[in-house]
């Protein structure tokens, strides 16, 4: 086997994790791809979101009333990803989290950010497991309950005419496993004699599915219930945020369910009428597929051939050893597939993906060094599109994530071509802007609490064409054009900075043509 390239390593890496350090480079060249990912797995975890908010306080409960405040939820995220040394399951839970998701937006009550951090902790700790074990994790979740409606539904009352929520039902089937037409293997929907695409559930399905998930509610069997003076009602504490919801027998419905050809009988007790439903879908031939297909398009690429979507489907189905939904096979699949690292074709303007906006950011602090100052990551939510960068982890508009896995932008070539582009959907000329104008301050001064190092950069910051070889390699694997690299490299050369010129002046420099790297086309798209 061929040698790998420092290119081809920078490539590979900002795929599998955010950043590509020569660090990260030497040891894919020297492990190869696989060995790296193997080490991956078995690297340590960082520490936890909810222990992280602990060691900052926001566990304090004072007149303040901060446990109410869902801002730190945002600092807390904002740290796992930036911070965290555990840098491919972040990556890997930041897809996971685009695919079953929960939004702080919504979020109210007490310990909001707790609520988050145990959700996160939820999608680290199944990153390398199981689906079918998220699958279960994700659908008992307190924050899952309360963001589609698990939390508390009750079952149906005849005389008030009373049903069952049918969120979750809904959701779990429309976006958490199977989708809304049926599949192939390959990810290509099945069609009726007629050519119409033939739906995987009706509302029947819903309706019935919908008693399973009743009388569940957070769990306070270990909350504290503390009275406080500057309110008349008492302040519980946090461990129901992490504890799985609690079933109240009471109010769990015993109807017979029957949805996609699965007759559950009347009166099975709860927790094996749940079993007997995830087990059910996990087992649905379409999970495979529509899993693994978004997951490519998150790591990867918005246009998978159906080959490889196939690929990567019959390892999700069976990793070699039997066993179904080994997510750390997945992610193998992913990225060792031939079509994700064969050569990106220059000539191919429809290949590769839209880098979304918190992968640029975190790919750029993550590779330049930040100083996170003192440490408390007050990072705001950057949703905004003319102030922000137009996306904030973990909250996503709706339960539909940031964008579509559809999504094609119309009136297009991309459109004309019938390719898909999911990241285009949060991308207008106010997004373009805003993402810009973040950009001038941050590069250079960063954002609240932390700031850029460029330690690799300073000693070369005199030497304009060395300065943006290093960011082609580093932030694209290579991937500006050389009438591009020439352009900016010019441009930075008129500033006249010197081996002995001034600090300042050298960060103005590295900071200006970062700024002209990461507001390039090839950057933006990763091929």
């Amino acid at each position: 086997m061929a040698a790998i390239t420092d290119a081809e390593a920078a490539r590979f890496l900002l795929r599998a994790k955010f950043g590509a350090t020569d660090a990260d480079i030497a040891a894919v060249k020297a492990q190869g791809y696989a060995g790296w990912l193997d080490a991956q797995v078995k690297s340590a975890r960082g520490q936890s979101g909810a222990a992280w908010l602990d060691s900052q306080g926001h566990n304090a409960i004072t007149k303040e009333a901060e446990y109410f405040n869902p801002t730190a939820g945002d600092f807390m995220i904002w740290n796992q990803l930036l911070a965290q040394p555990d840098e491919m399951r972040q990556r890997c839970a930041f897809s996971l989290s685009q695919f079953f998701v929960v939004s702080l937006n919504p979020i109210d009550g007490y310990w909001p950010p707790y609520i988050m951090a145990a959700w996160w902790n939820i999608l680290l700790d199944e990153a390398f497991g199981n689906f079918r074990t998220l699958l279960e994790r994700v659908t008992l979740n307190a924050g899952m309950g309360m963001y589609l409606n698990t939390k508390g539904n009750l079952k149906e009352d005849p005389k008030t005419g009373r049903a069952p929520d049918e969120n979750y039902a809904r959701e779990i089937m429309q976006l958490f496993t199977i989708g809304l037409y049926q599949l192939n293997p390959d990810g290509t929907e099945k069609k009726d004699t007629a050519g119409k695409p033939i739906e995987t559930y009706v509302q029947a399905d819903v309706t019935s599915l919908a008693n399973v998930f009743t009388g569940y509610d957070h769990d306070m069997s270990r909350v504290k219930f503390l009275r406080v003076a500057w309110q008349n009602f008492p302040v519980v504490t946090a461990e129901f945020t992490s504890d799985p919801m609690r079933l109240e027998a009471k109010n769990h419905s015993s109807r017979e369910v029957n949805f996609l050809g699965l007759t559950i009988p009347k009166g099975t007790p709860a927790p094996d009428q749940l079993k007997l439903a995830l087990d059910h879908l996990f087992a649905h031939p379409n999970v495979g597929p529509f899993f693994c297909r978004q997951m490519i398009q998150r790591m990867v690429t918005s246009n998978p051939s159906p080959a490889y979507v196939k690929r990567v489907a019959d390892v999700f189905a069976d990793n070699g050893q039997g066993v179904r939904g080994d997510l750390k096979s997945v992610w193998r699949a992913i990225l060792l597939d031939p079509e994700a690292l064969a050569p990106a074709d220059p000539g191919d303007s429809m290949s590769g993906k839209l880098r979304e906006p918190v992968q640029r950011i975190l790919s750029w602090a993550r590779t330049v060094g930040v100083d996170p100052g003192d440490g408390k990551y007050k990072i705001y939510n950057l949703s905004r599109e003319d102030t922000g960068i137009g996306q904030s982890p973990l909250r996503s508009a709706s339960v539909f994530n940031f964008f579509r896995p559809g999504y094609v932008p119309p009136h297009t070539a991309i459109a004309k071509a019938g390719k898909q582009a999911p990241e285009f959907q949060i991308t207008n000329e106010t997004s373009v802007a805003g993402y810009i104008n973040f950009l001038q301050t941050a590069l250079r001064f960063g954002n609240w609490q932390f700031k850029p190092t460029y330690l690799a950069l300073k000693p070369i910051a005199h030497d304009p064409a060395a300065v943006v070889d290093w960011f082609n390699l580093h932030l694209t694997a290579n991937q500006l054009s050389p009438a591009t690299v020439t352009l900016i490299a010019t441009a930075l050369a008129s500033k006249g900075i010197t081996p002995a010129g001034d600090d300042k002046d050298k960060l103005d420099m590295i900071a200006s043509a970062c700024l002209l790297v990461m507001s390039a086309p090839e950057y933006l798209v990763q091929k």
